[in-house]
C-alpha cells in the first residue's frame, strides 16, 4: 500500500494528536454571534461569505423575506472546476434562546473549562460548523474528484424555515449534490431515521357573555379542552397500537399540547381560546392523515355542536412549522460513506428533527453525524468536549480523502 500524503489526511493526523482542536478559533467566532432565532443571522452569514470569498470561493446567498435572515450556500469545485454532485456538509447558524436559564458564563462569549467548549450553539450545532469551515485549506488542497458543499441555514430551531428556500434555489440552480451530511449532534455516531415534525396553532372562537348567563354565550376554553383531551386520545393510541420502530427511544409517534391562551375574566364566558400541538411521527407514517383525524373530529363533531350553541362558533387551524421525517436506506452511498469513515455499523435512529429530511425529500441522501451529544443542548451551560471536535476534524479529514481523485480511483 502507498504512503497517504494528501492534506487532508495530514491535517486529520494533526487534528486527533491535538489537544486543541484547529477549528477552535472558528466555532467560537461563529459562537460569539448571538444569533438565537429571533435576532438577525445575517451577520454570520456575511463573514462567512467574506472569509469564502478571501479564499477565491463565492457563496450564494437566499434572503429572507424579513432582510436580515439568510442562507448560504457555497462549493469548493472539483480540481477540474465541476461544481455540481458531491456531497453538502449542512448545518444550521440559529440557536435557542438562554431566558431564564441559569448560565456559568456569558453564553455568548465561549469558554474552555476542562476540556469542555462551554457557550449556546457550541453543541447544536455551530461545533459542526466551525470544522467544517476550518477544512477549507485542506478542501482546497486537496485534488477532488467531485465537490464539496457547505450549507448554512437559518431558523431551523423554529421548524426548519430557512432550508427549504435554499432548497429550492439550488432546484432552480439545477445544482444537485449526489448527499449529504448534517451535523447534528450525535457524539459522531452515524443516525439513519428520524422522526417528522408538525407543529399547530389552533383557534376555538366562542361568544362572550357574562357568567350569569352561561347559556347565552358559548365557552372557547370548554371546546378548545375537548379538542386537547381528542389530540390526547390520538396519542394514546399510538402509544398502546403503534405502529412501532425499537431502533428509536421512544419508538412511536407522540403527540402533545404545550402552550394554551384563553379568557379575560372569571365572570366572563370566554369567547376565544388559542393552544399550540405538535405530533412527531415516524417517518414511516403520512403526517396528514394524522392531522385529517384531528381535522375530522372538529370538523364532524366539535363545529356542529358549538354552533347548536351559538352561531359564531367556529375552530380554525394554521400550521406553525413541519419538517419531514427522516429514513435513509443502507444501500444508499453516503450512509455507506459515513459508515465506513466513523466504522460505526449500528443502527440508530432518534425523536429529534432535523433538516436531512428536507434534503431527502429533494431528492439529495442523507444522513446525521455530528459532535457532542443532543443531550447537552437547549438547556443551561451547553458544552461540546474538545475531544469531539478532534474526533469531527479527524472525521472531516477522511472525508475530504475519501473525495480525492485517488480515493476514488480505487
Amino acid at each position: 500500500m502507498s504512503q497517504v500524503t494528501d492534506p487532508a489526511h495530514r491535517q486529520q493526523e494533526a487534528a486527533s494528536s491535538s489537544s486543541s482542536p484547529k477549528s477552535l478559533p472558528w466555532i467560537e467566532r461563529l459562537m460569539s454571534f448571538d444569533t438565537v432565532s429571533r435576532n438577525p443571522n445575517l451577520g454570520l452569514i456575511e463573514t462567512v461569505r467574506d472569509e469564502l470569498r478571501k479564499s477565491g470561493i463565492e457563496a450564494v446567498i437566499t434572503n429572507d423575506p424579513r432582510g436580515q435572515w439568510a442562507n448560504l450556500f457555497a462549493t469548493v469545485p472539483a480540481h477540474d472546476g465541476e461544481t455540481n454532485g458531491g456531497i453538502v456538509l449542512s448545518g444550521h447558524t440559529d440557536v435557542v434562546p438562554v431566558d431564564g436559564q441559569d448560565w456559568a458564563s456569558d453564553p455568548f462569549k465561549p469558554e474552555v473549562r476542562d476540556g469542555l467548549l462551554y457557550g449556546r450553539g457550541a453543541c447544536d450545532m455551530k461545533g459542526f460548523i466551525g470544522a467544517a469551515l476550518s477544512m477549507l485549506p485542506a478542501m482546497q488542497a486537496t485534488r477532488l474528484a467531485k465537490p464539496i458543499h457547505f450549507a448554512l441555514s437559518y431558523d431551523e430551531e423554529v421548524g426548519c424555515a430557512g432550508a427549504p428556500l435554499m432548497i429550492e434555489d439550488l432546484k432552480k440552480r439545477g445544482v444537485r449534490p449526489d448527499g449529504c451530511i448534517v451535523g447534528e449532534p450525535t457524539s459522531m455516531r452515524p443516525i439513519i431515521a428520524h422522526k417528522g415534525i408538525n407543529a399547530f396553532r389552533c383557534c376555538v372562537r366562542g361568544a362572550a357573555a357574562h357568567s350569569s348567563l352561561t347559556p347565552k354565550g358559548l365557552n372557547a376554553i370548554e371546546y378548545a379542552a375537548r379538542l386537547i383531551c381528542f389530540i390526547r386520545d390520538v396519542a394514546d393510541e399510538f402509544r398502546a397500537k403503534g405502529p412501532f420502530d425499537e431502533l428509536y427511544d421512544v419508538p412511536f409517534t407522540t403527540a402533545q399540547t404545550s402552550t394554551i391562551k384563553g379568557g379575560n375574566a372569571l365572570n366572563t364566558v370566554p369567547a376565544e381560546c388559542s393552544f399550540d400541538f405538535e405530533f412527531r411521527n415516524l417517518p414511516t407514517m403520512d403526517p396528514e392523515a394524522i392531522f385529517a383525524r384531528i381535522e375530522s373530529y372538529t370538523r364532524e363533531t366539535l363545529v356542529p355542536k358549538m354552533q347548536k350553541e351559538h352561531a359564531n362558533g367556529a375552530i380554525e387551524f394554521s400550521k406553525i412549522a413541519s419538517a419531514p421525517g427522516l429514513d435513509a436506506t443502507e444501500q444508499a452511498a453516503i450512509t455507506q460513506l459515513v459508515r465506513a469513515l466513523t466504522g460505526n455499523q449500528e443502527k440508530r435512529k432518534v425523536a429529534y428533527g432535523t433538516e436531512a429530511g428536507l434534503f431527502a425529500l429533494a431528492g439529495v441522501p442523507s444522513i446525521v453525524c455530528g459532535p457532542g451529544n443532543i443531550e447537552q443542548a437547549h438547556k443551561a451551560n451547553e458544552y461540546v468536549s474538545l475531544e469531539q471536535l478532534a474526533a469531527c476534524e479527524a472525521f472531516l479529514g477522511k472525508f475530504i480523502h475519501s473525495m480525492s481523485v485517488d480515493a476514488q480511483a480505487r
